[in-house]
């Protein structure tokens, strides 16, 4: 299901949508380590990053990539998954806001 859900959003085997990391052909829920969710500032507005860590290997995505609310989706199936990561990402504009969503 991951396999078809990284081709959805146009990751190709190997590669993030960015081309410069390494994408698992299958992460499974029980391989994920932490789950950390981010801001980029883009001048005029943020863009939501998500860091997954896995088997001591980490693949970066962004809410650009089409597929993004699938991968979410897929996170929330975590043990312990923080809901709220959205609300903690979000504000204060501007700021990294980084948020731990999920660690083991």
């Amino acid at each position: 299901m991951l396999e078809r859900m990284l081709k959805k959003m146009n990751i190709m085997r190997g590669k993030t949508a960015a081309g410069d990391r390494d994408v698992p052909s299958d992460l499974s829920l029980s391989s994920i380590d932490k789950v950390t969710f981010y801001k980029r500032d883009k001048i005029v507005t943020d863009l939501i990053c998500c860091e997954v860590v896995a088997a001591d290997q980490f693949w970066t995505f962004h809410e650009e990539i089409p597929g993004w609310d699938a991968l979410i989706a897929h996170l929330s199936g975590l043990p312990g998954f923080r809901g709220d990561w959205f609300a903690a990402v979000s504000q204060p504009p501007f700021a990294p806001c980084e948020t731990v969503a999920f660690e083991r």
